[in-house]
Formats: C-alpha cells, sequence, structure tokens
C-alpha cells in the first residue's frame, strides 16, 4: 500500500521541515533547573556514553516505528545500520521496503529502488544539530546540541537522558535516550517533534569492531533512476 510505503520516508522528510506549529506538552526546554546532584549523574553517564563511542565507528540492527499524529498512521521498519565520523551515516531498510538513507556528511541520497527513484539533499537540512539521529554519527553532539536531563527509566538496567534542543523553533520538540547501564550502549531512541509525531529506534547487536570505509556512505545513483532535488 502506498501509505504505508511511504511512511518512514515521511518520517525523515517531517523530522527535519521548519516549523511554526505549537509545541506539544512535552516540548521546549526544562521548566526547572538542573540540580547539582543531577548534573553530577548527566555527566557520568555521558562520560560513559562519549568513551564508549570513542571509536571511528559502528553498525547496528535497528527496528523503528513511526507515529505520524496528523495522518493516525503508525508503522514499523527494520534493516541495519551503519555510522563513522565524522558526520557519515547509512540507514539501511529491509522491511518493509527497501530503502537506503546515506550521507557522507555533505551530501544526502534517499534510495528507493523498488521505485527507481532517489532523492538528493544536503547532510545539513536533514541531520544538523542533531536532528534525525544525527548525533549517532558523533556522540560529542549530545552536550553541544542539548541541554541533558535525566528521565525516567522504567528498568534498573537502563538510563533514560532526554535531550532538548538548544535552539529555538527547531523541529524537535524533545529526544529520549536509553542507555544500557552495564555497556553504555544506546539501545533506544525516542524522537518527539512539534507534531506530536513520534519515532521509536531500538538497536540492537551493536559493533564498535565494523569501520566500514568512506565508500560505504557515497551513492552512485544508477541509470534509469528518477532523481529528486530536495531544494526544488
Amino acid at each position: 500500500m502506498i501509505i504505508r510505503k511511504m511512511v518512514v520516508f515521511l518520517f525523515w522528510v517531517l523530522s527535519v521541515m521548519p516549523v511554526q506549529a505549537v509545541f506539544s506538552q512535552d516540548s521546549g526546554k526544562p521548566s526547572e533547573g538542573i540540580t547539582q546532584e543531577q548534573e553530577r549523574v548527566v555527566n557520568g553517564i555521558l562520560d560513559c556514553v562519549e568513551k564508549r563511542y570513542s571509536g571511528r565507528g559502528f553498525s547496528a540492527r535497528f527496528f523503528q516505528t513511526s507515529t505520524l499524529q496528523a495522518m493516525k498512521i503508525t508503522d514499523s521498519a527494520n534493516g541495519q545500520a551503519f555510522f563513522k565520523k565524522p558526520g557519515m551515516m547509512k540507514w539501511e531498510y529491509i522491511k518493509p521496503d527497501r530503502q537506503q538513507i546515506i550521507t557522507d556528511g555533505t551530501s544526502l541520497w534517499i534510495y528507493r529502488p523498488d521505485d527507481k527513484q532517489v532523492t538528493v539533499g544536503t547532510f545539513p537540512s536533514f541531520f544538523s544539530n542533531g536532528k534525525g539521529a544525527g548525533f549517532l554519527s558523533d556522540i560529542s553532539l549530545i552536550r553541544k546540541k542539548f541541554i541533558v536531563t535525566i528521565g525516567d527509566s522504567l528498568v534498573a538496567s537502563e538510563n533514560m537522558l532526554k535531550l532538548w534542543p538548544r535552539e529555538k523553533n527547531i523541529d524537535i520538540s524533545v529526544i529520549q535516550l536509553s542507555i544500557s547501564a552495564e555497556t553504555c550502549n544506546v539501545i533506544r531512541v525516542v524522537t518527539y517533534n512539534a507534531y506530536g509525531d513520534e519515532t521509536r529506534i531500538e538497536l540492537t547487536d551493536i559493533d564498535f569492531s565494523d569501520s566500514q570505509p568512506d565508500s560505504t556512505f557515497q551513492f552512485t545513483i544508477p541509470p534509469g533512476t528518477d532523481i529528486v532535488r530536495m531544494d526544488q
């Protein structure tokens, strides 16, 4: 079904569009200041995460659930993702439909082979300031681009951090990171935008020894592929 097929693509588009909408209830900056004890805990968790992700890159399997409130649609997808500093990512969707989202830190390609179509844009329009889970390719962006507070984890084996964007009018209301208390792996990323849309990404089989060559994050457009440019 066409609507089902477009949910994943719409998530990436809507999550980075400039918005003038009123923010949802769980949005904006934290209403209360952070205590010294909370700051100590946050810094301890971030120190561990930054050390864990200090290598050049990693790979992971992902399961994504996206909810578009305006269309009342919830759908899921899964696949394999690759990350490499600085700013290189490849999201390879396998189900329900094949799709690749690739960036080398400058250019961006969204390729749907079954439709013989590629959407071409730039890295900043999609992933700057940590948008679109862009911070996964450079964990240091968390401290630079977000105010970080402690969230309420439902299980003792996980720590939760809430990331509030420092920039005004950004299209992220808040991001919730679930982090393994044992390994400091980021195992879940839940993003809310100003429309009330939710995108939940579960990360498994995280492999820090998987350092992909830079060519993994380049894309050569196959002959006969329809090209759509984001700036047109």
